[in-house]
């Protein structure tokens, strides 16, 4: 599963109070209110500034990062790329495992992800009496985007089982999924490439195909049949339906895809197409959607330091604006969470959830930006480590953004 840090849950309490006096030598920031009310004022505004470029630094590094190890080099065993595609390197034995890792450790992985820890979790706290903790469970609820994150991730999937990227997707939800009855309706011709998963599984059960495009689709359309915003309708029969989409998305890739590729293709005479679904993956979505994460949070990166030379309201919405462009290719690359991302750690590090809002006004008093690195390997279980990565991040800008769905504004109070 993809690693967040829910262990710091835990430490989030609206009730904390922070009182920090200003300090001439240090120029240490005034706060003195709790992490959920904190606004950007003329006492804090350098040290708010400076800690927005140091985590929009982070991501573009992380981002420039993950894109080189696909392309370049990983563990010295030349790009992951091609290790990927031409099994070397000893972490795929066969290209059949190539597809498992798609299934298994892609698709169904978000798709459980956004049932289940993205709609269901936040939805169990809050029936259960823990409407707070349900709202912090939510996910970019600063922003107000979460309905359209979770509908990317889904999009995550159908890029990688159609083979292709459908640059009208964006387009197309704005106009609202609700205008399409069925995936028929939505996909346009062509939008399936022959060397996809798809096809592949159509040419032996076309039934199975039918199903999983349907299911597809009338996740996307139930996620996007939520309420706006989705933290205040945590409970919703439209947040009901679109988990209860997401699960049997979920069954189907695990109980019936997954056994699909296991059984069906230990054939030999599957090793050519199998091959090209690897390949047509790689380089028509896999690399594609990091070289647009790697350009978006460049740009995302150029208006943060904008807004940190010249702190403005409307610097403050083009860096939201920004930051919600550079959120997608992320969201569209869930489906394929495994190899470098998850390996080095890139993952937490851009999108660790929920926050240590705490931990976030700290390194705003003290200006440590060191608090957000670390180094050596990744250990998920390690603390230090998930206490940096608390404290960087998309939903760390996000907050220094947002807030209650909208952009911060100057105050110079």
């Amino acid at each position: 599963m993809k690693t967040k840090n829910f262990f710091y849950l835990a430490v989030l309490s609206l009730s904390m109070t922070f009182s920090m006096s200003s300090c001439s030598d240090n120029d240490d920031p005034d706060i003195d209110t709790t992490p959920a009310d904190l606004d950007y004022t003329a006492e804090n505004a350098n040290a708010w500034g400076n800690y927005m470029y140091n985590v929009a630094l982070l991501i573009d590094q992380d981002a420039t990062d993950l894109y080189n190890y696909w392309t370049v080099d990983y563990h010295d065993n030349g790009p992951f790329s091609t290790q990927f595609k031409d099994q070397v390197g000893g972490t795929y034995k066969s290209v059949k495992a190539c597809i498992e890792e798609m299934v298994q450790n892609g698709m169904w992985n978000i798709a459980n992800e956004v049932g289940t820890a993205k709609i269901k979790d936040p939805y169990d706290k809050y029936v259960g009496g823990d409407k707070t903790g349900g709202l912090y469970a939510v996910e970019s609820w600063y922003s107000w985007h979460s309905r359209d994150d979770y509908t990317n991730n889904i999009f995550s999937i159908r890029n990688t089982y159609y083979g292709r990227i459908d640059d009208n997707d964006v387009k197309k939800v704005g106009e609202n999924l609700n205008a399409f009855a069925t995936y028929k309706d939505f996909d346009d011709e062509g939008d399936i490439h022959e060397n996809s998963f798809s096809k592949l599984v159509a040419s032996i059960d076309p039934d199975l195909d039918e199903k999983i495009k349907g299911l597809i689709f009338n996740s996307a359309k139930a996620i996007q049949n939520i309420p706006q915003p989705f933290r205040n309708n945590i409970n919703s029969e439209e947040a009901v339906a679109a988990m209860n989409a997401c699960t049997d998305l979920a069954n189907v890739l695990k109980n019936e895809l997954l056994p699909f590729v296991s059984n069906e293709l230990t054939d030999a005479k599957y090793d050519k197409q199998m091959k090209a679904v690897v390949n047509q993956f790689v380089d028509a979505v896999v690399l594609p959607t990091y070289q647009d994460l790697v350009a978006k949070n460049k740009a995302l990166l150029a208006a943060v330091k904008t807004f940190k030379d010249s702190p403005s309201n409307d610097n403050f919405q083009k860096g939201c604006e920004a930051w919600i462009t550079a959120r997608e290719p992320w969201e569209k690359s869930e489906a394929f969470l495994f190899g470098p991302v998850g390996g080095k750690g890139l993952d937490p590090n851009m999108d660790s959830w929920p926050l240590d809002q705490n931990g976030i006004v700290q390194v705003l008093k003290s200006q440590n930006w060191d608090e957000m690195k670390w180094s050596g390997d990744f250990d998920e279980d390690d603390e230090a480590i998930g206490a940096a990565q608390s404290v960087r991040g998309y939903h760390t800008l996000e907050y220094l953004l947002f807030k209650d769905g909208k952009p911060r504004t100057v105050d110079t109070k």
